[in-house]
């Protein structure tokens, strides 16, 4: 029989060796439009995604000028929360803005 500390850290050896998948990740993506303003897709990517200022004005810009841009990637329960609150603000503020989720 092992005296009590060396089966402690056995048992601490043999939990270290098991590999531990990391999640699929997912990009929420923000789609450019006609009416959605620019001042409401810098709000919305400050209020639900939690970016700085200008962070926020770079994704905007990435948006309008290339047609989509990143706003962040995040585990695929996460992601479908940020598109659903994202897609329910729009809407609610009469906004046509698109937010989708693709795999990272």
């Amino acid at each position: 029989m092992l005296p009590p500390d060396t089966a402690y850290e056995e048992s601490a050896v043999a939990e270290s060796r098991e590999k531990v998948e990391e999640p699929p990740l997912f990009k929420v993506l923000l789609h450019n439009d006609d009416y959605t303003t620019m001042e409401f897709v810098v709000w919305v990517l400050q209020a639900i995604f939690n970016l700085p200022e200008d962070q926020a004005v770079q994704i905007m810009l990435n948006v309008h000028i290339r047609g989509i841009g990143v706003a962040g990637v995040y585990t695929y329960e996460v992601a479908e929360m940020k598109v659903s609150k994202t897609t329910g603000l729009a809407r609610e503020n009469e906004f046509p803005l698109l937010c989708t989720m693709e795999t990272a």
